[in-house]
């Protein structure tokens, strides 16, 4: 029994690399390639910023050509869809130097000065987006501090009349802004400003019956904070 027992592992021992040999190798894998997460811009969310910039009458307003200084605050609503596309509305606020040395001298002698310090504005907003990008309109209503209008020959101030304040107008505008970290973005905007037709019903003999446009135009760059449902930017693999 014991020969028979040690002869049967001797065959074993010798079958064993055989059976081995007859067995394919496995073969060689490639690790998958990393990819990158992808990040995927959200729009959607209230926001609150600020802006500095500058304000220019029009060729046919009594502000007169300086450019001014404006800086003020912004906040509003973004909704993004279909999915590039976006829409939402803006309330802007803009304060400028309470200066009144800006006017029109008229042949006569009349001087005519007029002062806008503060400017605002609710309007909606459409625009495209592309990654961290957003291309936008927006368009609505405008209102302004008055028609601080002064009326003075020789330097003595001049009764006068016009056909009203025009305070509330109208307002247009474009710009780009740019999602440049988390919950922040940076942009950069032109607005125009219009608030109709100042007409002088009375006054000194050159001005009376002259009509002059109430009209700013405005360049302005500003930082927006975002709150975002969900946060602006997120991560997909």
């Amino acid at each position: 029994m014991k020969k028979i027992l040690l002869g049967a592992a001797a065959l074993a021992a010798m079958a064993a690399p055989a059976f081995a040999a007859d067995i394919p190798p496995r073969p060689y894998a490639k690790a998958p390639a990393y990819t990158a997460p992808q990040v995927v811009y959200n729009w959607t969310g209230f926001y609150i910023g600020g802006h500095v910039g500058g304000a220019f009458a029009g060729d046919n307003s009594l502000q007169g050509s300086d450019a001014r200084f404006l800086g003020g605050v912004q906040g509003g609503f973004d909704y993004q869809f279909a999915p590039n596309w976006v829409m939402g509305a803006e309330a802007q606020y803009s304060w400028l130097p309470n200066n009144n040395n800006n006017g029109v001298l008229f042949p006569g002698g009349t001087l005519v000065t007029s002062n806008t310090d503060q400017l605002g504005s609710v309007t909606g907003r459409l625009g495209y987006t592309w990654g961290p990008a957003l291309l936008y309109a927006k368009g609505g209503y405008a209102w302004r501090d008055g028609n601080n209008l002064g009326v003075s020959v020789a330097g003595v101030p001049q009764g006068f009349t016009t056909n009203g304040s025009h305070k509330d107008g109208y307002t247009v505008g474009g710009g780009l802004e740019y999602m440049f970290a988390p919950n922040w973005s940076a942009k950069a905007e032109y607005q125009y400003y219009n608030f109709g037709n100042t007409t002088f019903t009375t006054g000194p003999a050159d001005i009376a019956g002259r009509s002059f446009r109430n009209d700013e135009h405005t360049a302005k760059v500003g930082v927006n904070y975002r709150f975002g449902w969900g946060g602006p930017a997120a991560a997909r693999y």
